[in-house]
């Protein structure tokens, strides 16, 4: 009988962190410029508590997470790097969060971290993954967003509807 080998997905969750002025907490990165918090699920972990974790290495904010507003794949399997051989689909979790305390911070992955106006946040995103996700927030309506898409060689969202 054949071996069969699962499909890998790698599992990331961010955060739209909003404080009592409304602001958005923001990155800015070493690889993709201006982001919104967040990262891969690291095995065992459950999803909220990798958002918390994220928020907080990366920002130094604790948050309490709420609603998930958007789902998305970057489809696209690419060549891996430091060892490893591919790198598979990707499946993002979004959520909506509130800041509740902490003190604003640096890390090693982003040079500045700072609480933005929203409405100046979209035009600061460069990357264009980032930016889908992002009108996610913003045309949140109570519904998920879902989006699929492959970042390069250049951005070509695939897929967008409400789930």
């Amino acid at each position: 009988m054949e071996e069969k080998v699962l499909p890998l997905h790698i599992v990331s969750a961010a955060g739209i962190v909003i404080n009592e002025k409304n602001e958005i907490l923001m990155v800015k990165t070493n690889d993709v410029s201006w982001a919104f918090p967040g990262g891969i699920v690291e095995n065992g972990e459950n999803i909220i508590d990798a958002v918390k974790r994220e928020v907080m290495e990366e920002t130094g904010i604790q948050i309490e997470v709420g609603e998930l507003f958007c789902v998305s794949s970057n489809t696209q399997k690419r060549k891996g790097y430091n060892g490893v051989k591919e790198i598979s689909t990707i499946i993002n979790m979004d959520f909506i969060c509130k800041a509740i305390g902490g003190t604003i911070r640096n890390s090693e992955e982003n040079s500045v971290t700072a609480f933005i106006p929203k409405d100046q946040v979209l035009n600061m995103i460069e990357a264009y993954h980032l930016k889908e996700r992002f009108k996610a927030f913003i045309e949140y309506d109570g519904r998920p967003t879902y989006l699929e898409y492959k970042r390069k060689p250049e951005f070509e969202l695939k897929l967008k509807r409400s789930i």
